[in-house]
C-alpha cells in the first residue's frame, strides 16, 4: 500500500490560504500581521525542514517497521475502530512529544524557531525545524508500531495532525463555539501557546485535542484582559535564517565548552537553566509574574518556552 502524505497534498492549500490571509488583512478584511522579512523566513524554514525531513525519514520508517516485525498485536488498516485509536494514541504522543520540546532544552533547540517570529499568522504554521529528525524524537511513535499499528497508518495519522494545525496559527478567527473549544484545539488556543507573556508560558501543546491538556494541567485560556505578544521570551532580534534554525543549538555548544561540568543540566534542563540560577527560565518568569500578581501561576510552573 502506497502511504499518502497528507501534508504534500495540502501544500498548495497551504500557499493559497498565506497569500489569501496577506490580501484580505491588506484590504481590512480580517486581521492579521505580516512583515514580509518575517513572512520569507518562515516560507524558507518550511521548505528546507522538508528536504531535512528527507534525511531522515528513511531511517524513522525502517526503524518502525522493525519495531512493527515485532508487534504485540496485528491491527488491520481497513477497521474503523483502528483509526478512531491511531487517532486518539498519536494524539496523545503529539502532546508528550510537544511538551517535551518545550520543558528540555535538547528538544527546544530542535523547536525554539518555530516560535521565534513575532507575529502569529498562517505562515508561521511553516516556520518548521530543520534538525528536529536529528534529535530523535520521532521516537516516541515507535511504540505504536509496537502495539501493532502499521507503520503506514501512523504516518498517515501524523499528517492528519500537521495538516490540522496549519489553520490554528492565525488571529483572524477570535473564538469557535464552546462545544469545540472545550474539546479541540483552536486558534484562541494555539495564541496563548505561542505568547510569551509570563502568565501564558508552558501551556497548550495539544495537537487536535485540547483535552490532554486539560487531564494533564497545561491548559490556560485566552483572556480578553491579557493580549498575546509573541515570540520568545528573549527575541532573537533578526532574520538571518541561519541564526534563526541554530542558534540555541550554538547556546548550547558554548555553554558546555564554557562549563562542561554542567553538560547534563546545559543538555536536559529546562530552556533557560543555568547551575546559578542567573537565567530566565518560564519557571522563574511565573514565578516573578505570580508574585506580582500576589497570586499562584495559573499554570503549573515547570520549564521555560
Amino acid at each position: 500500500m502506497k502511504t499518502i502524505d497528507p501534508v504534500t497534498l495540502a501544500t498548495p492549500f497551504f500557499i493559497l490560504t498565506v497569500i489569501l490571509e496577506i490580501v484580505l488583512a491588506r484590504f481590512g478584511k480580517l486581521k492579521a500581521t505580516y512583515e514580509t522579512s518575517d513572512t520569507a523566513v518562515s516560507l524558507t524554514m518550511g521548505l528546507i525542514s522538508s528536504l531535512a525531513g528527507l534525511l531522515t525519514a528513511g531511517a524513522s520508517f525502517a526503524a518502525a517497521m522493525w519495531i512493527y516485525q515485532h508487534r504485540l498485536f496485528t491491527i488491520p488498516m481497513t477497521a474503523v475502530w483502528a483509526w478512531i485509536a491511531v487517532f486518539l494514541l498519536e494524539d496523545l504522543t503529539y502532546y508528550w512529544f510537544h511538551r517535551l520540546s518545550h520543558e528540555r532544552r535538547f528538544w527546544w533547540a530542535a523547536h525554539v524557531n518555530h516560535h521565534s517570529s513575532q507575529h502569529y499568522n498562517l505562515s508561521t504554521a511553516l516556520r518548521q525545524t530543520w534538525t528536529g529528525g536529528l534529535a530523535g524524537t520521532w521516537a516516541l511513535w515507535l511504540p505504536l508500531s509496537l502495539i501493532g499499528f502499521p507503520p503506514a497508518m501512523v504516518a498517515i495519522q501524523k499528517g492528519v495532525s500537521l495538516v490540522y494545525q496549519y489553520w490554528i496559527h492565525t488571529e483572524a478567527i477570535r473564538r469557535l463555539p464552546k462545544p469545540f473549544e472545550a474539546v479541540l484545539n483552536t486558534p484562541s488556543h494555539h495564541r496563548v501557546h505561542h505568547a510569551r507573556n509570563p502568565r501564558y508560558l508552558d501551556s497548550n501543546y495539544a495537537g487536535i485535542l485540547i483535552v490532554w491538556d486539560r487531564m494533564f494541567g497545561t491548559f490556560q485560556p485566552e483572556l480578553d484582559e491579557e493580549a498575546c505578544r509573541y515570540g520568545l521570551v528573549h527575541n532573537l532580534g533578526t532574520f538571518n535564517i541561519v541564526r534563526v534554525a541554530f542558534h540555541e543549538w550554538i547556546g548550547i555548544v558554548q555553554d558546555i565548552v564554557r562549563q562542561p561540568r554542567h553538560i547534563l543540566g546545559w543538555l536536559f534542563g529546562p530552556p533557560g537553566w543555568s547551575p546559578d540560577g542567573s537565567r530566565d527560565t518560564s519557571a522563574s518568569l511565573k514565578a516573578q509574574w505570580a508574585a506580582r500578581q500576589g497570586a499562584p501561576p495559573t499554570v503549573p510552573a515547570k520549564d521555560a518556552v
